[in-house]
């Protein structure tokens, strides 16, 4: 099913695919993720790839300084992925564009959010709890279930139904029992009403009865903003409407970045 799928995937985008690159960067990234240095066969494992590719993939990436071996032949991220993460947020102003604006959501007492999707996980450039400074927000928090965050439920809701399949095929779903149709029946919603509004239940720095709000940055999106906290049901609205605002802040400044 998995390969047939792939198959499907790769004709929806042409045949000039180049299955070592996406596979160098499934390892890559499988690295950064990782809190600790992880072996090849742990890896080929986790990728579900052939231990040998996976052990020439990283060989070739620690040539370029994007991994690096420890003493005990081991792999984790190298000097050449930090200064490239570096240099594509400076370069991209993902976060320099929007800190000014996430920072006028303080006052309202709520976390704010700002994150980015990449495949089932959300990435938190800002994420702020209510008290803390701008500064202290920017890089707290990283990969996180996107189908557990109001901010990845925003993001996965700009992608079709097709991608959605391939994505989650043959993962769990947090928070939807592992149901893909329950999840693109709430994606739909979300499309439908123009925001995501969901019960937190994963974060635990909020208490119970706190809820998320979160829309997207962007046309198509490339990130999603969103408050969370006890947020009354007649306030929904009028924190929509504000977030939207932001955003279209935030698109903004980018786009004049672009120019």
């Amino acid at each position: 099913m998995k390969d047939e799928h792939s198959s499907r995937r790769r004709d929806s985008h042409g045949t000039q695919l180049n299955q070592s690159l996406i596979d160098g960067i499934s390892v890559l990234q499988a690295l950064s993720v990782n809190e600790k240095p992880c072996g090849v066969r742990e890896l080929a494992r986790y990728l579900e790839l052939d231990p040998n590719r996976v052990s020439r993939l990283l060989r070739t990436l620690a040539y370029l300084g994007m991994a690096r071996q420890t003493a005990d032949r081991k792999y984790t991220t190298g000097s050449s992925m930090h200064v490239l993460a570096a240099q594509s947020l400076f370069a991209s102003q993902a976060i320099t564009d929007a800190i000014s604006t996430l920072e006028s959501l303080l006052e309202f007492d709520l976390v704010v959010a700002y994150g980015v999707l990449w495949k089932d996980k959300v990435t938190y450039l800002f994420h702020a709890l209510p008290g803390m400074k701008a500064h202290e927000a920017l890089g707290r928090i990283g990969y996180y279930p996107a189908t557990a965050s109001g901010v990845g439920l925003s993001l996965l809701s700009g992608l079709d139904d097709e991608e959605i399949c391939s994505i989650y095929m043959n993962k769990d779903i947090p928070f939807f029992d592992n149901n893909l149709d329950k999840l693109l029946a709430n994606l739909r919603e979300i499309r439908e009403q123009g925001y995501a509004h969901v019960h937190t239940k994963y974060q635990t720095h909020l208490s119970s009865g706190s809820v998320t709000i979160a829309v997207n940055v962007g046309h198509p999106a490339y990130g999603g903003i969103a408050l969370s906290g006890k947020i009354d049901e007649q306030d929904t609205q009028k924190y929509v409407t504000l977030l939207k605002g932001k955003a279209q802040e935030i698109e903004l400044k980018n786009q004049k970045m672009s120019k």
